[in-house]
């Protein structure tokens, strides 16, 4: 007689994430958390930096640093996926304050944040400008801002200003857009005139620099 079908053994049930459904992820390249894969949402505007960009911007970055993390002070003003922010934590940064506006991408990122036991983690909901105006009121500085903003509404151009107020000196800015950051000499607009590219490069459609305060001519 014919054998009856084997039903094959049910799945795991998965983890419930706040939000819209996540459609990809990306991984921590370095550090503590190194491979652990984060999911990244559904949403309008969310883009975040892939695996191989960023393992090219934290090379840079380390050797600014000359790999040293353990005092930074890490600034994520569009966190997004976290991919940025949560990397600099892994690699041992002393503090990371995460910003995004959308509730259901910062309540993934307090998921995330529980998971890994991220204590030097500060996840914020609120407009990144304003969170930039009031930190810099306080006096805050930070040694390294991420800037990755929805491209072609003018937030990098309306967020530099604000970062030259909160870097530490030395400090740096990481900036992700749709265009390069680059003009002919004397014709860079004015909210860029302050600032050095100090390492650039692109990936498909995507311009990523490494940038600097240019020393105030005395």
């Amino acid at each position: 007689m014919p054998k009856k079908p084997v039903k094959s053994p049910s799945k795991p049930a998965k983890v419930p994430v706040h939000g819209p459904q996540h459609s990809n992820q990306v991984r921590i390249i370095g550090g503590q958390w190194k491979r652990t894969p984060l999911p990244v949402l559904t949403a309008q505007g969310l883009r975040p930096t892939p695996d191989r960009v960023r393992e090219t911007v934290f090379n840079w970055i380390n050797h600014q640093r000359d790999g040293n993390w353990a005092d930074a002070c890490v600034l994520d003003l569009y966190a997004g996926s976290g991919a940025l922010g949560f990397e600099a934590a892994s690699r041992g940064a002393q503090a990371v304050t995460m910003v995004d506006m959308a509730t259901p991408v910062v309540r993934q990122l307090e998921d995330i944040k529980a998971k890994l036991q991220a204590d030097k983690v500060t996840v914020l909901r609120g407009d990144a400008l304003v969170v930039a105006q009031a930190a810099a009121a306080r006096g805050q500085r930070y040694d390294l801002i991420f800037l990755d903003p929805p491209y072609q509404q003018q937030f990098i151009e309306r967020s530099l200003p604000l970062c030259a107020r909160l870097l530490k000196d030395g400090g740096l800015v990481y900036a992700e857009s749709g265009a390069a950051l680059a003009w002919p000499d004397g014709d860079a607009p004015d909210w860029m005139a302050g600032w050095e590219v100090i390492r650039a490069d692109k990936a498909g459609m995507v311009f990523y620099h490494l940038l600097q305060a240019r020393p105030a001519v005395a």
